[in-house]
């Protein structure tokens, strides 16, 4: 065999004007993705590091970028369209107070789903808290149980909610299980089998399948939704996946996270979230479920989405304007910090500003490159005057926003490039003052126990700054 290749190498190199040949293959190459990437209009940043990353990946290049480049998704807007349809209209929710009717008029340009109110919110802390939360509301369902997550691992935190959903279908309680074929990829169908045999339903986000070559996988757009609604009377939704890594409980390097437990006509948002993921999922009608009479609260709420499907980048968009309108302060806790430029520009203006604008990062996040490019963005924001928290030992999962007395976001978003754009997300906004003193008293604890990074701290240059910055070379991509 290696006397095939060596000759098959010698009369490769023997070719006359091979040099020649290469170059104009691989000037035909940039110019061809190049043209590819162009037409995509993205940022200037992005689309330089594309080209600058796949130009130095001859052919190679093309197959990168044909599974994990920028994509849009249309058919799923008619989709969207079609659920809605289908829905009642909801009731008419409280009508914002002058200084934030802007970002709620925003927020229901974007999405498509208007300021609404909860009778009941709840934060979970950690997902143990979650967890039995969880149980005991889908113990108590009558009706259906709706549920998508990004990971769903077949661990002891998998298999006791496999069987209490199989219990309650058993009991004729309608469950669907709407699974990112990438994220809850370990899940087989063995697994599900008790709940399938039941009579539960469950459905693949993005599976892999076998396609005609012209068509492009779509790889890299997952739902990264965690939703769940129970009679469309308990929606739950923030960071907490699956897994037996996110329970105190059972391991102490459990990540630290936050989740939401809702009531009221909030839920009813949360049920046309998930109503449209399952359509497009499926492929089937929307569906049409039980609808309990609403229930106007005294918690304002509305609910954010955004993905891949829609240009706005909503969820980004809610973050920077708010940021902007903040008064006081701008508190901000993420796993994944990689900003945009506005984004970046937004909180470095508020810290100029004189707002008490704080960071709260983990110090060391489950992706080493994305630790690194986090942390080459620190500079700017010290200077600027933004108090840097690093969190540990454990990992810091919450992705929360808080600005001012009453203003607070929660979450799936990570506050970077990847939720921003490429992944579906859902987060619910609220404008209450109780909840956000709530919040506030959740991070303090967390600054208070995660060191502020200085601005004379070490760098060493190979240790530090030259990975940072290769790191935020690629952060565009991330």
């Amino acid at each position: 065999m290696p006397d095939i290749l060596l000759r098959a190498w010698s009369a490769f190199t023997s070719i006359p004007n091979l040099a020649l040949y290469l170059t104009i293959g691989w000037l035909t190459y940039v110019v061809w993705l190049g043209f590819w990437i162009v037409l995509q209009k993205r940022e200037p940043v992005a689309t330089l590091s594309w080209l600058i990353s796949l130009a130095a990946l001859p052919y190679v290049g093309f197959v990168i970028y044909f599974f994990f480049g920028p994509q849009r998704i249309r058919r799923q807007r008619l989709r969207r369209v079609r659920a809605r349809a289908t829905l009642p209209p909801p009731p008419e929710g409280l009508v914002p107070t002058p200084d934030a009717i802007e970002l709620a008029r925003l927020a229901q340009s974007t999405t498509g789903l208007p300021p609404i109110t909860a009778t009941r919110v709840d934060l979970l802390i950690d997902g143990s808290s979650k967890y039995v939360a969880l149980l005991e509301a889908i113990a108590n369902a009558r009706d259906h149980i709706h549920l998508e997550y990004y990971i769903y691992l077949p661990d002891r935190t998998g298999t006791a909610l496999r069987d209490a959903l199989v219990e309650r279908a058993r009991a004729g309680v309608q469950v669907r299980l709407l699974l990112d074929a990438v994220g809850s990829g370990k899940t087989k169908r063995r697994f599900l089998r008790p709940l399938l045999d039941a009579g539960a339903e469950v459905a693949w986000f993005h599976p892999m399948k076998l396609q005609w070559f012209w068509k492009r996988p779509w790889l890299n757009l997952r739902t990264h939704r965690k939703i769940v609604v129970i009679d469309g009377e308990i929606g739950f939704t923030g960071g907490i996946n699956i897994t037996d890594e996110e329970d105190e409980r059972l391991r102490k390097d459990a990540y630290r996270d936050l989740h939401l437990r809702l009531e009221g006509d909030v839920v009813r948002e949360l049920q046309l979230v998930f109503i449209e993921d399952w359509a497009y999922a499926t492929g089937e009608p929307p569906l049409r479920v039980h609808h309990p009479a609403p229930r106007r609260g005294t918690v304002s709420t509305q609910v954010l989405v955004s993905g891949p499907d829609s240009s706005w980048e909503a969820i980004h968009r809610v973050h920077v304007a708010a940021i902007h309108s903040a008064q006081r302060r701008v508190w901000l806790v993420t796993p994944y910090f990689v900003p945009g430029e506005a984004a970046r520009m937004a909180l470095t203006s508020a810290a100029l500003g004189g707002l008490d604008v704080r960071l709260l990062v983990p110090k060391v996040c489950d992706s080493r490159l994305v630790t690194l490019a986090a942390r080459s963005y620190f500079d700017e924001l010290l200077e600027a005057g933004v108090k840097v928290h690093e969190y540990g030992p454990r990992m810091l999962h919450s992705k929360a926003l808080l600005c001012d007395d009453d203003l607070a976001i929660v979450g799936s978003a990570n506050f970077d490039h990847r939720s921003f754009r490429l992944n579906f997300e859902v987060s619910v906004l609220f404008r209450d003052r109780a909840l956000a003193a709530e919040l506030e008293s959740l991070i303090q604890g967390e600054c208070n126990l995660a060191p502020r990074v200085r601005a004379d701290r070490p760098q060493p240059l190979w240790r530090t700054r030259l990975p940072e910055g290769l790191a935020r070379l690629v952060s565009p991509l991330l």
